[in-house]
């Protein structure tokens, strides 16, 4: 089972769009919890989120006569980026939903 979702992870078409981000060694972190810890640097992203990768993993997945009608997610921040980032890197419409509290 563990082998089927190293494969999903090394096949997921996220890798068309994210880029490579690194491991970062958080050596206050480590002294802390007494343990080794690394940060993935998502925040290196375009987006400046990991929420770019699931948004376009899931379009990338789509049938095209559904990706063919666009797109629509709602939120207030990283989750719209990514959602209107990987339609635009993939080809489709976006329509992006935003509460008026927002900042502008």
């Amino acid at each position: 089972m563990l082998c089927d979702y190293l494969v999903q992870i090394l096949t997921a078409r996220v890798y068309d769009v994210a880029q490579e981000t690194p491991l970062e060694y958080a050596p206050n972190l480590s002294t802390r919890l007494n343990n080794k810890l690394l940060l993935k640097r998502e925040d290196m992203q375009s987006v400046f989120s990991f929420k770019l990768r699931g948004a376009y993993n899931k379009m990338a997945q789509l049938p095209p006569d559904l990706l063919a009608q666009g797109v629509i997610a709602a939120s207030a921040g990283n989750h719209a980026q990514g959602v209107a980032l990987g339609a635009r890197r993939i080809g489709t419409r976006a329509i992006i939903v935003m509460p008026v509290t927002t900042p502008q």
